[in-house]
């Protein structure tokens, strides 16, 4: 019985099992930290209140006051180790795209909207002013038209006249009709013919035409 005793005072203490120390009451500070960590990050995996669901949606407390935006981070921190599906960004995606427009886009596009109206109206308003000009500076034209066409059928019945008046040749002013086709002033330019002879000859038929 004392050999008994006497082997089991011999044997080696055994080391606490689970947190790794030596002896005595003394802790490793690397193991508690990570064994709290290991604890924490189950527990997120297995709470049901965050995360995002199977069918795309944002959960509640996720969403927060205003729901998830396009600024909420979704990787980081201990959260974004072990949470939400593998493609985050098509969930945020999702989550944009439900969420309402901001309030300077929608008064920019209404701004927008009204000015391309005004600027419709004004061109519509200047499209009719542009026709009512040309409609008017149109018959103008055709006034004007009208008039001319008329002096120049005057003119030209008066010519007429005149032409038939002289059509009978009575003997002895043959050349004084010749003489009113021709035209006996002289001209200045270099470039034309000398025809003062011609015309002198026709002036002294006009005056004494020849006597058969």
């Amino acid at each position: 019985m004392a050999d008994m005793e006497l082997f089991g005072s011999q044997q080696p203490q055994q080391p606490p099992a689970g947190n790794g120390a030596p002896d005595g009451g003394d802790e490793d500070p690397a193991a508690a930290f990570l064994a709290q960590q290991e604890n924490e990050i189950a527990g997120i995996e297995n709470d049901e209140g965050y995360g995002i669901l199977e069918n795309g949606e944002v959960s509640e407390a996720l969403q927060g006051p205003e729901g998830l935006g396009a600024g909420t981070p979704c990787g980081g921190g201990v959260w974004g180790q072990g949470n939400g599906p593998t493609d985050c960004y098509a969930a945020i995606s999702q989550a944009d795209r439900l969420q309402s427009e901001p309030e300077s886009i929608r008064k920019w596009r209404e701004e927008q909207k009204e000015r391309l109206e005004q600027l419709d109206a004004n061109s519509r308003k200047q499209e009719a002013e542009w026709k009512e000009k040309a409609i008017k500076e149109l018959e103008e034209w055709y006034a004007r038209q009208d008039e001319k066409l008329e002096k120049t059928k005057a003119s030209n019945r008066a010519a007429e006249e005149a032409f038939a008046s002289d059509a009978e040749v009575f003997p002895g002013t043959e050349w004084e009709r010749v003489a009113q086709l021709c035209d006996f002033n002289p001209k200045s330019s270099k470039q034309a013919k000398d025809v003062s002879r011609m015309r002198s000859v026709l002036i002294s038929l006009k005056q004494a035409p020849l006597v058969r």
